[in-house]
């Protein structure tokens, strides 16, 4: 059964950062593109970073503008993990965070992790 749980948001001030944790289960993550999204409150879900599958691509990755040279997605193959390291974070990065992979043409969803940057 595939499944993907996230963990490390939570609320930290501009400036500062956190690491996003995203486990999966029933699939190995380094055999399909692994990607990052967010929601933030009145907005539509939007990527954020992808890491491809070491076949297709080699683990090339990918950022929305927004979060280019802050943000950066990385993958734990002996963990079967995925990680979203955010730094420099800005108000404007509040949101809940999802993981999401396509696999054998099902989309999967974590439940999401918030985040919240205020002083």
């Amino acid at each position: 059964q595939v499944q993907l749980v996230e963990s490390g948001g939570g609320l930290v001030q501009p400036g500062g950062s956190l690491r996003l944790s995203c486990a999966a289960s029933g699939f190995t993550v380094s055999t399909y593109t692994m990607n990052w999204y967010r929601q933030a409150p009145g907005k539509e879900r939007e990527l954020v970073a992808t890491i491809t599958s070491i076949a297709s691509d080699g683990g090339s990755t990918n950022y929305a503008e927004s979060v280019k040279g802050r943000f950066t997605i990385s993958r734990d193959n002996a963990k079967n993990t995925v990680y979203l390291q955010m730094n420099s974070l800005k108000p404007e990065d509040t949101a809940v965070y999802y993981c999401y992979s396509k696999i054998w043409g099902t989309k999967y969803w974590g439940q999401g992790t918030q985040v919240t940057v205020s002083s």
